[in-house]
């Protein structure tokens, strides 16, 4: 792999394109995730592993692998992999620890990235960080062999180009993966949207009260422990039937997340995970079908949830 474009500031560290200019959008967004995992990985280590744990079980069933065993298993098919978007880096570390022999490749935009680094430089020779733009990597073309966007596309300026991109600089043998945001009930979307410009605006001591704020009325809803069978609404995208009511209102009108299992500083950062940042696009099916197209790029694996699509991908 040429590394020859970016700009090494520590053994294993690297800056791309630093001087390179970025609309407002995508520094607020870069801001927002900085703000984010900075508070996060003050977090005792117990209460980040639940989210991590949570993470790596959730990937497997995103990507189509039966166990841990079968993703290192395809993992070892690859030189290089790459973590597009990896915050604070643990599952790129994941993958070092899954296949010894690759080398894995973090990258993020936010200031995440130089704490993945100082967590894991010592724990990983197969593992290097880099802060820069997964919309222009700069890295060769068919250069990767596997390519993972996990929850982070719909936060760059453009996913069509981020995702060419990242096709781009797949090997034809190697696969890309994605998650992409799911469009939700009409109700919920027109909220989303308001609190997206008007968020914009706000400082960080206010995004982080709106975000507990939310918790607190999720966890009081779930709290209530008030089940019933909701009626379809199609007109306006709701579709019924028998949850909990934290549930009903959290999909179809309102994000307020709360777990209890997972605890309170990851429920919290999640809710600041969804108000802070000003990209966050959302999609339809169709629309994800469109930007494959346009990338070049054919299904291996497909999977949907109410919340997300993901899946891994080949060239055409």
């Amino acid at each position: 792999m040429n590394f020859e474009k970016w700009n090494e500031i520590e053994p294993g560290f690297f800056i791309i394109d630093e001087e390179r200019s970025v609309n407002d959008a995508q520094v607020l967004t870069n801001d927002a995730f900085s703000e984010k995992w900075k508070v996060y990985s003050k977090e005792e280590i117990s209460e980040q592993e639940k989210l991590f744990k949570f993470q790596r079980e959730w990937f497997l069933d995103l990507y189509g692998f039966d166990d841990e065993q079968h993703l290192a298993k395809h993992l070892r098919n690859f030189k290089y992999i790459l973590d597009a978007g990896c915050g604070l880096g643990y599952k790129a570390a994941w993958f070092a620890s899954l296949a010894p022999n690759s080398k894995i490749i973090g990258i993020d935009f936010s200031s995440a990235s130089y704490i993945a680094y100082q967590r894991y430089k010592d724990e990983f020779p197969n593992l290097l960080f880099a802060k820069g733009d997964i919309a222009k990597t700069l890295l060769p073309s068919d250069s990767t062999g596997f390519t993972v966007c996990d929850q982070v596309i719909m936060h760059t300026d453009n996913p069509r180009l981020t995702l060419s991109e990242l096709s781009r600089i797949t090997s034809n043998k190697g696969e890309v993966c994605c998650y992409w945001y799911r469009k939700k009930a009409l109700p919920r979307e027109l909220l989303d949207d308001y609190f997206r410009v008007n968020t914009s605006e706000f400082s960080k001591e206010e995004l982080w009260e709106l975000s507990r704020e939310v918790l607190e009325l999720g966890k009081m809803l779930s709290n209530l422990k008030v089940e019933a069978n909701f009626p379809n609404l199609p007109s306006l995208g709701i579709v019924g039937g028998k949850m909990d009511l934290q549930r009903f209102i959290y999909w179809n009108f309102l994000k307020c997340f709360w777990n209890k299992e997972l605890g309170y500083a990851t429920s919290l950062n999640t809710n600041f995970d969804w108000y802070s940042p000003v990209n966050a696009k959302r999609f339809t099916q169709t629309e994800i079908e469109e930007n494959l197209k346009n990338a070049k790029l054919k299904k291996v694996f497909w999977h949907e949830e109410k919340a997300c699509f993901s899946g891994r991908f080949k060239k055409l």
